[in-house]
């Protein structure tokens, strides 16, 4: 049996501070043994060096780790300058072709690869609305929830065929907001029947073949719950779970984020979180603010026995999906004519979908 240490931080997918593990990241790593790590461009330098870096921080775990990036193409591409510009999901879509769709998710998911990832955190399942188009610009691909659906099915079948995980978000929808999650939190006045026709039967025609869904820091007054999402019971466990009935690994949107840090101090938004049935919780930068969550969790733990056995069910569902990653292939080097390779392919993709 895992100790109680390692039941709680199984739920944390964690950021790294730069391009290689300090000495109190190594500590602090194996203290928790998180079951995730998340990098970003600050941790990416090139395609060797980014490997060698996950491969480090798997090296401090006993279970195989999720290894997470943010990659949908567009405004969001953590591997731009290592590869080349992925397409964004609005681009690829706007060609109307299905096998396009399919390709992007195949690309997507071979880069991810190549870099040593094993998941990526797309696709983006938002509807696109006037309200949100100055926020989201071209990572949401249609305001049709059908059409939204259709993307993000071949999408989800070009990550399959490279054995990547995807993630779709960000639930139930930012589609309505008109502020940016990153830095405050937006309040969504769509009302119950909208969100259910709409923005939700995306994640009704999804949820079958989901293997993650994030939950978005934001708020939905005209429904019966006004809390952000990200920490409603509501919302995870009577409408993502009971209603919609989603199996998967549900993520929190990363907690550093201003659209919860500005309503909820990081222990009771990871506690809150989880006690709603969030079943990972994603801290992508700050040490202190991962080691405080952690804390508040093991504590939490301790104290109550339904928050422990929230605990231990998040766990299956987080070991459920482990199950599903691909072996680790982060100790071969990657020759340099793949990395070329890989770049025309993406190169030519692009000239194809601007065509």
């Amino acid at each position: 049996m895992n100790s109680l240490r390692q039941r709680v931080g199984k739920l944390l997918f964690v950021g790294l501070e730069g391009k290689a593990i300090t000495p109190m990241e190594r500590a602090w790593l194996r203290l928790i043994e998180p079951s995730g790590v998340i990098l970003f461009r600050r941790n990416i330098e090139e395609i060797h060096q980014t490997r060698a870096l996950l491969q480090d921080a798997q090296s401090l775990s006993s279970q195989p780790q999720f290894r997470c990036v943010d990659l949908e193409g567009g405004l969001v591409d953590r591997l731009r300058d290592l590869i080349a510009p992925m397409p964004a999901p609005a681009a690829v879509f706007a060609t109307g072709k299905s096998r396009f769709y399919q390709r992007h998710g195949r690309l997507i998911g071979a880069e991810v690869r190549l870099a040593g990832f094993n998941m990526t955190l797309a696709p983006v399942l938002d509807l696109a609305l006037p309200a949100s188009s100055a926020v989201m610009r071209t990572r949401v691909v249609a305001e049709n929830p059908e059409h939204v659906a259709t993307y993000a099915n071949a999408f989800l079948d070009g990550l399959a065929q490279e054995d990547v995980l995807g993630c779709g978000k960000h639930f139930p929808g930012l589609g309505g907001g008109t502020l940016d999650s990153h830095h405050a939190m937006p309040s969504i006045e769509r009302t119950w029947p909208e969100l259910w026709k709409n923005d939700l039967a995306v994640y009704r025609a999804l949820a079958p073949r989901l293997p993650m869904v994030m939950v978005a820091h934001a708020s939905y007054p005209q429904t019966q719950d006004t809390a952000p999402a990200s920490v409603s019971r509501f919302w995870i466990d009577s409408v993502l779970r009971k209603k919609i009935g989603f199996r998967g690994v549900v993520i929190s949107d990363d907690m550093e984020m201003g659209g919860i840090l500005t309503q909820r101090s990081i222990e009771d938004a990871a506690v809150e979180a989880v006690a709603a049935g969030t079943d990972v919780i994603e801290i992508c930068k700050d040490p202190v603010l991962t080691l405080r969550a952690f804390e508040a969790l093991l504590r939490e733990s301790e104290r109550s026995a339904t928050f422990l056995r929230r605990i231990e069910a998040a766990g299956r569902r987080i070991d459920t999906l482990r199950r599903k990653l691909p072996a680790a292939t982060l100790d071969r080097r990657i020759p340099q004519d793949r990395i070329l390779r890989m770049r025309t392919v993406v190169q030519k993709f692009a000239e194809e979908i601007a065509r």
